[in-house]
C-alpha cells in the first residue's frame, strides 16, 4: 500500500497504532490505488484489528475485494492465530460480484451489443457462400499447390469467421464514434481476431510445434486485451531493460525483434518461392538463369529481411561496423566449405557448364542433374537414386557432360565372329539389328567397323547415336545385342570364345618303340632303381 504521494509504509506497530499512523497518512476516504480505506471492526481483544479496503470505480481495479490486517507480537513473543475464513468477506465479494453483474452485464447497452453480434454473424453466414464460390472457382484455376493456393484454402477454411470479425469491428467503429458502449464487442472482436489468426497461420505453418506456439501466444494476448492487462503487461516487459552504451534493450524488444524476424522471413521464403516458380514456367530463360535468378531473389529478400528486422528493434546498424571484419574473418575459417559451395553454384550457372536436365556422369555416378541447389547438385540416377552432389566437386572434378552442346550422345557396342565367318555379312547384320531400335537415330548413320585381329575372334564394333541418354544408355545397348544374338544365329555366324591349344613335345624329340621318350624312360627307370 502507499500514500497519496506515492510513499509507502509498513504495518509492524500496534493496532492502533497502524490505524493512527494511517489516517494520519491520508482520509479515511481518500483513494489508494483504486480503494477506499475505511475502518470496521473485526479484531479481538487488544492485539487483533482488521481493516476493510472497499473498492471504487478505478480503470484498472475494478470490483476488487481486499483486507489489510495489522499483525502484532503477543508479548511472549508468538503470533496470534488468525480466522481462515470471513464470512464477511464473502458476503461482501458476492454482494460486489452480483452489483457489477446487475450494473455492467445484465443492461441494455450489453444487450444491443449482443444483438449485434448476432446480427453480424447472420450478414457473414449470408456472405460466405459467394464468397467460397469465388474462392473455389480461384482454387480450380490455379490447381499446382503453392503458397498462393495454400493461402487461399486457408481464407476460404476462415471465411465464415473472417467475415463475423469483419462486421464487429465495422459495429466497434461505428459505436466508437457515436460513444456507445462497447465492450463486449471490443472482447468478442478480440477473441475472433485470436481465433481467425490461429486457424489460418495452422493452415500455412507445416510444423505442429510452431502452430501450438503461435496460438498459445494468440490466445494468451487476446486474454490480456480482453482483461485490460495488455497495456500493463507491456510496460513491464520494457521496464526490464538492460543498457549497452546508447543502445537500450528490453525484454519488450527482444520479444518483438524475434517476432519480426520469424514474420519476415517467413515472408521472404514464400515470395521467393513464388518467384521461382514464375522464373521456372517462363520460356525465355534458360534453367541456368531460372536457377541463378531464383538463387538470387531468395538471397536479397533473406538479407533485407533480416536487416528490416534488426532496424525494428531500434539497433543501429553502424554498430556492426566495429566487429564485422572480426565475423567475416570467422565466417572464412568456419563456413569456407559452405561458401566454397555456394559459389561454385554460382559460377556453374553463369557460365553454363552444368544446367538442370543434363546427362553427367561423375566418380562413377550417371544420371541427369534434377535441381540445383546452394550447397549441391541433385543428380538422379537410373535406378531412382538421388545423389546430393556438392558444387565444389563439380568444379575440381572431372565431370562428363554427355548434353552440354546438345542431347546427341554416340554408342559404342564390341563384337567378335569367328575366324570362319563371312565378315562383310556380319557387319550388314549388326548395321540391321541397330536400325531395328526404335531410338536408335537414322541420321546421323550407324556404322560398324572392323577393329583388328583378335587371339581367338575378327572383332568389330558398332557405332550408333541416341538423343535421349536420360532414358538409359544400356537398355538400348541391350536391345541391339539381343537382336544381333538373334541375327547370327539365323546367318550361321559364330561367336567365338577364347581357345588354347597345347602340344607337350619331349627334350630331344626321340622315343623308343612304346612310343615312351626316352630321356622320360631314364627318368623312370632311375627312380625305380634300375640302371637306365
Amino acid at each position: 500500500m502507499a500514500d497519496a504521494s506515492g510513499r509507502g509504509f509498513r504495518g509492524r506497530t500496534h493496532a492502533g497504532g497502524l490505524a493512527n499512523r494511517i489516517e494520519s497518512k491520508m482520509d479515511a476516504r481518500s483513494r489508494c490505488n483504486g480503494f477506499i480505506l475505511t475502518d470496521a471492526p473485526g479484531g479481538r481483544g487488544n492485539c487483533w484489528r482488521a481493516l476493510v479496503l472497499e473498492s471504487v470505480e478505478s480503470p484498472v481495479n475494478q470490483g476488487r475485494l481486499g483486507i489489510l490486517l495489522s499483525r502484532q507480537r503477543h508479548p511472549n513473543g508468538r503470533i496470534p492465530m488468525q480466522k481462515l475464513i470471513d464470512v464477511s468477506v464473502l458476503t461482501d465479494f458476492y454482494n460486489q460480484a452480483l452489483a457489477w453483474l446487475m450494473t455492467d452485464v445484465l443492461v441494455f447497452s450489453t444487450l444491443v451489443q449482443a444483438i449485434v453480434l448476432a446480427i453480424a454473424l447472420v450478414v457473414a453466414l449470408l456472405c460466405a457462400r459467394p464468397v467460397r464460390a469465388w474462392l473455389d472457382t480461384a482454387l480450380e484455376r490455379h490447381a499446382a499447390r503453392t503458397y498462393g493456393t495454400k493461402a487461399l484454402r486457408a481464407v476460404r477454411l476462415v471465411s465464415v469467421p473472417l467475415l463475423w470479425l469483419g462486421w464487429v469491428w465495422v459495429g466497434v467503429f461505428i459505436a466508437r464514434g457515436a460513444e456507445w458502449p462497447l465492450q463486449l464487442l471490443k472482447s468478442a472482436g478480440s477473441l475472433l481476431t485470436a481465433w481467425v489468426l490461429i486457424r489460418f497461420t495452422s493452415q500455412l505453418v507445416r510444423d505442429r510445434a510452431w502452430g501450438k506456439a503461435v496460438a498459445v501466444t494468440l490466445w494468451t494476448v487476446a486474454a490480456l486485451n480482453i482483461l485490460g492487462l495488455l497495456d500493463p503487461t507491456l510496460d513491464l516487459m520494457d521496464s526490464l531493460a538492460i543498457t549497452i552504451g546508447q543502445l537500450r534493450l528490453s525484454l519488450l524488444t527482444v520479444v518483438e525483434g524475434v517476432l519480426s524476424l520469424l514474420v519476415l522471413v517467413w515472408a521472404a521464403s514464400a515470395i521467393s518461392g513464388v518467384l521461382e516458380r514464375r522464373f521456372q514456367q517462363s520460356p525465355n530463360l534458360t534453367p541456368s538463369v531460372q536457377v541463378l535468378l531464383g538463387k538470387l531473389t531468395r538471397a536479397t529478400l533473406l538479407i533485407m529481411a533480416v536487416l528490416v528486422a534488426v532496424k525494428t528493434v531500434g539497433i543501429d546498424l553502424t554498430a556492426f561496423t566495429v566487429f564485422s571484419g572480426a565475423l567475416g574473418v570467422g565466417i572464412g575459417f568456419g563456413l569456407q566449405r559452405i561458401i566454397a559451395n555456394l559459389v561454385s553454384g554460382v559460377i556453374l550457372l553463369l557460365e553454363k557448364s552444368i544446367k538442370p536436365g543434363d546427362v553427367i556422369a561423375v566418380n562413377g555416378t550417371y544420371g541427369w542433374i534434377e535441381s540445383f541447389g546452394a550447397r549441391y547438385a541433385s543428380v538422379v540416377t537410373r535406378d531412382g537414386t538421388e545423389y546430393l552432389i556438392p558444387n565444389e566437386d563439380l568444379i575440381t572434378q572431372r565431370v562428363e557432360n554427355w548434353s552440354h552442346r546438345d542431347d546427341l550422345v554416340r554408342l559404342k557396342i564390341p563384337v567378335g565372329v569367328s575366324y570362319r565367318t563371312d565378315v562383310r555379312l556380319a557387319i550388314q547384320q549388326c548395321l540391321d539389328a541397330a536400325s531395328e531400335v526404335a531410338r536408335v537415330l537414322a541420321e546421323p548413320q550407324s556404322v560398324c567397323l572392323l577393329k583388328g585381329f583378335g587371339d581367338s575372334s575378327v572383332d568389330l564394333e558398332l557405332r550408333f547415336w541416341i538423343r535421349d541418354p536420360q532414358n538409359g544408355v544400356s537398355n538400348v545397348k541391350s536391345q541391339i545385342l539381343l537382336l544381333i544374338w538373334e541375327k547370327f544365329h539365323q546367318h550361321g555366324i559364330e561367336i567365338p570364345f577364347p581357345q588354347r591349344d597345347l602340344h607337350v613335345r619331349s627334350v630331344f624329340g626321340h622315343q623308343d618303340d612304346a612310343g615312351i621318350d626316352l630321356v622320360d624312360k631314364h627318368l623312370m627307370s632311375k627312380a625305380a632303381g634300375r640302371p637306365g
